[in-house]
């Protein structure tokens, strides 16, 4: 497995990372923060015949990161056209509202900064 990327976003309780790993041609994505941990697993296939992504999810219990792995996992899969996965745990005591409009906000930042062919291809 090769690290093909390291990426950081936002500053405080709310900063984020993300590595992307290759294992051959597909994707091993992680979103996490300083307390990160395995809270989901999303898995996405790209289909070239219909041009679409199906995503499978993994969620422990208790995580809530569900949505935030299957969604990065489903778009970094139609930018890339490979399987991705994404391992998705992002802990924060005491979290308000508004951190995690920040946190989300701020991994889709990530996602999006990788989705340029520069960098995935």
């Amino acid at each position: 497995m090769k690290t093909a990327a390291m990426f950081h976003e936002g500053v405080g309780r709310t900063r984020v990372g993300m590595s992307v790993n290759r294992i051959g041609e597909d994707l091993i994505v992680c979103l996490f923060n300083e307390a990160g941990h395995i809270g989901a697993v999303a898995v996405a296939e790209y289909c070239e015949k219909e041009n679409r992504a199906s995503v499978s999810v993994i969620t422990r219990f208790g995580h809530k990161e569900d949505s935030l792995a299957s969604d990065a996992a489903h778009k970094l899969c139609k930018a890339v056209r490979r399987p991705v996965c994404v391992i998705a745990g992002i802990h924060l005591d005491n979290i308000t509202n508004d951190e995690i409009a920040e946190i989300l906000g701020n991994c889709e930042k990530l996602v999006i900064s990788f989705q340029s062919p520069a960098t995935t291809r």
